[in-house]
């Protein structure tokens, strides 16, 4: 089958979000800054941005004089009109972010979960409770939520249907109609790996290159691929989990029931583990809460005194990731890769230098020429703001203002 040729219709589509991409990405710009930015035809960004306007997608903020002529008005994203939620799933917290159409933050709330508590009702009302506490606390009546997005790991479309696939959880389509009947607002439901690349494309270094990947480190881990500028999905849209590749053959038991896979290194758990296996006895290596220990490491290799222990346990589990990362370099052969996540925010440049190093020595033949490593600059919680930008896509197809380009969420 070839490939499926481009109408008038997609070409305006994409024309739509590439306007949208240059007003998020300024702020607030002006007609003809959006298009020196595009490329686009002054007259196609006027005819755009008019529908826009009239869409309630943005709005005009000032005006300033020209040198010729009529006053030049600016125009941003509309903040007023209504807010939208995004939702960050894991399995030690649930976080809700509270955003403006400009995709600013303006509140947030978290609730820690119990990993161990697998009850997908308990889940469920706990997504519920978050949801009900940011719009309290910040006085948003519903009706002025255009919609929540939540980021649930493990996210796979099936021939059966849908269902959420990650170590020790098993929900499938009731489960998923029982959260949109305790949301009770427009919900989008997305892969957090998905949600990060969004938010790269977006709001960060995706907006100027064609091929990355963006690496989420956490608890566990996983990659965001986007290749030729659109999201890699996979048949079941479960295109993204490098953490549960093969690091070493026959290595450590991953949560996922297999052994050797890269986040039985590189998650959080996995590092504790290096660090016991290291020092055993060491103070930090019994530490219960994840994001505890991940801080108090890095407070400690920061430190006056930083421990020999903790630096070497941040080196191996550098040359880990960057062993791991060369192998995804070969494959997908990005311009850039990106890391982020809360891990990656706490080591910081003592992860990233390391990381970069061993990357660079291991990667194969001339895989790493041309790719960068670096940190996400999308700050803040990436999987959130991705799942926020997709209800935002949503609307906009639900509007026809965009036709293409969209990912595929519930």
């Amino acid at each position: 089958m070839g490939v499926p040729r481009r109408t008038s219709r997609d070409i305006r589509s994409d024309s739509r979000l590439d306007v949208l991409h240059a007003v998020l990405s300024a702020g607030e710009t002006t007609r003809n800054e959006i298009a020196q930015a595009t490329g686009l035809s002054p007259a196609t960004v006027v005819t755009i941005v008019g529908e826009l306007l009239a869409g309630g997608i943005v709005e005009e903020t000032k005006s300033t004089p020209g040198r010729i002529g009529r006053p030049t008005a600016t125009v941003s994203m509309s903040t007023e009109r209504t807010r939208v939620v995004g939702i960050d799933v894991a399995e030690t917290y649930i976080r809700a972010v509270l955003f403006d159409t400009a995709l600013g933050q303006i509140a947030s709330v978290e609730d820690a979960r119990d990993e161990h508590d697998l009850d997908p009702d308990a889940v469920v009302e706990g997504i519920g409770r978050t949801i009900d506490r940011l719009l309290a606390e910040n006085e948003v009546p519903r009706e002025d939520v255009l919609g929540v997005g939540v980021a649930l790991p493990g996210l796979i479309h099936g021939p059966t249907g849908v269902s959420i696939v990650v170590p020790h959880w098993t929900w499938h389509k009731v489960e998923l109609d029982h959260l949109r009947e305790r949301v009770g607002l427009p919900l989008v439901i997305e892969n957090p790996l998905k949600s990060i690349a969004t938010a790269e494309l977006w709001l960060g270094r995706g907006r100027s290159c064609s091929s990355l990947v963006t690496v989420n480190l956490g608890t566990g881990v996983g990659a965001g691929i986007v290749l030729e500028g659109r999201i890699l999905r996979g048949a079941t849209n479960s295109a993204g989990e490098w953490g549960h590749s093969l690091l070493a053959l026959d290595g450590r038991a991953c949560r996922c029931g297999r052994n050797g896979c890269v986040e039985a290194y590189v998650g959080a758990p996995g590092i504790q583990l290096t660090l016991r296996e290291i020092a055993p006895g060491h103070a930090l290596a019994d530490l219960d809460a994840q994001s505890d220990f991940i801080t108090a490491l890095a407070a400690v290799a920061n430190g006056p005194d930083p421990d020999p222990a903790v630096l070497e346990t941040i080196d191996r589990t550098a040359y880990y990731l960057g062993s791991a990362l060369a192998d995804l370099v070969a494959v997908v052969n990005p311009e850039l890769v990106l890391l982020t996540g809360w891990t990656t925010w706490a080591l910081g440049d003592s992860l990233v230098a390391a990381t970069r190093r061993h990357l660079v020595a291991q990667s194969p033949g001339g895989a790493i020429v041309g790719a960068e490593l670096d940190v996400s600059t999308v700050r803040g919680n990436s999987v959130a703001t991705g799942v926020a930008m997709i209800v935002l896509e949503r609307f906009l197809a639900d509007a026809g203002l965009v036709t293409t380009s969209i990912p595929v969420a519930l």
